[in-house]
C-alpha cells in the first residue's frame, strides 16, 4: 500500500465514520479504486486500525460522558452510569462472538468485492428509509434494546452495511429516541474496537514488523485527525438531519457500486 493511498483511506474513514454511509465500505470502495490489492487479512487489519483510529476520536469527543461511566461505574452502585455501561457491555456481546468464532469467515469480505458492498449498502438505505418513517420517542435505550441494538452492530461488521446506520436505525425502530440512539451508537462500538486491536496485539497480528507499518501508521494519523474534526458536527447533522438523505446517498452509491462490481468481473 503507497503513502499517499494510505492517508487518503484514513480521511475516508475519518469522514465516514460518523455517518450512516458505512466507513467500511466506504474503504472497501477506496481500495477497489485506488487499486490496492491486499490480502483479505491484511485488508481487514488495515481496517481494524483505521476504526481503532476513529474510536480515540470518539473517546476524545465524548471524554466528558465516558469519564461519567467510569466514575459511576467505581462507586458501586445501581445508578444510571452503571446501567448504561451495562447496556453497552451487553450490546457487544453478537459482535465479539462473532469476531471470535467467525473471524475467518469475516476477512473473506474485505477483499475489494464491490459489487457485495454495493448489496449491502443498499440494505443499509432501506434501514435508513424505515428508520425514517418511525414515530418519534423519547424513550432511552432499554436491556432488552441493547441487546438488539448488538445484534445489528454484529451485522454491520459486514462492509457496506453502516454500523451507526444499522445501530441508529434499530434504535429508533424500536422506540429510542435519535438523540439518545446516536450517542449510544458512537459510545458501544469503543470497547469493541478497542478489544479488537487488543486481541491482535496479543496474537502478534499487529507486531512492529509489519510490512506496512509506515504507511498503516499515516492512515491512522490522517483518520485520528480527520475524525476529530468531523466528530463534532457530523453527530450534529446526523442527529438532526433526515435519514433519508443519507438512504438516497446509499442508495446511489450502491447502484453504482454494482455496476462498477459487475462489469469488471471476467
Amino acid at each position: 500500500m503507497e503513502l499517499i493511498d494510505a492517508i487518503i483511506l484514513g480521511i475516508v474513514q475519518g469522514l465516514t465514520e460518523f455517518l450512516p454511509v458505512s466507513s467500511s465500505g466506504h474503504l472497501e470502495l477506496g481500495k477497489a479504486l485506488l487499486g490496492e490489492h491486499s490480502l483479505p487479512e491484511e485488508s481487514l487489519l488495515f481496517t481494524v486500525v483505521l476504526h481503532f483510529a476513529t474510536a480515540l476520536s470518539t473517546l476524545v469527543v465524548y471524554r466528558r460522558d465516558v469519564w461519567e461511566i467510569f466514575s459511576g461505574l467505581l462507586r458501586f452502585r445501581d445508578n444510571e452510569e452503571t446501567r448504561f455501561a451495562l447496556k453497552i457491555v451487553l450490546s457487544m456481546i453478537p459482535a465479539a462472538l462473532i469476531g471470535l468464532f467467525f473471524e475467518a469467515e469475516l476477512e473473506s469480505f474485505f477483499g475489494g468485492n464491490v459489487a457485495f458492498v454495493g448489496a449491502m449498502l443498499l440494505v443499509t438505505a432501506a434501514l435508513l428509509f424505515l428508520a425514517d418513517r418511525a414515530k418519534k420517542t423519547h424513550r432511552p435505550v432499554s436491556f432488552l434494546d441493547s441487546v438488539i441494538i448488538g445484534v445489528a452492530q454484529a451485522i454491520a461488521m459486514l462492509p457496506g452495511i453502516s454500523r451507526s446506520g444499522a445501530t441508529i436505525a434499530t434504535s429508533v425502530l424500536l422506540g429510542v429516541d435519535k438523540r439518545k440512539a446516536a450517542r449510544f451508537s458512537f459510545l458501544m462500538v469503543v470497547p469493541l474496537i478497542l478489544g479488537k486491536i487488543a486481541k491482535d496485539m496479543l496474537g502478534g497480528e499487529l507486531s512492529l514488523e509489519t510490512a506496512n507499518l509506515v504507511p498503516m501508521s499515516a492512515g491512522f494519523a490522517a483518520a485520528f485527525l480527520s475524525g476529530l474534526l468531523a466528530c463534532t458536527w457530523m453527530i450534529r447533522l446526523v442527529r438532526n438531519s433526515k435519514l433519508s438523505i443519507f438512504a438516497v446517498y446509499c442508495l446511489l452509491v450502491g447502484i453504482a457500486a454494482i455496476v462498477i462490481g459487475l462489469r469488471v468481473l471476467p
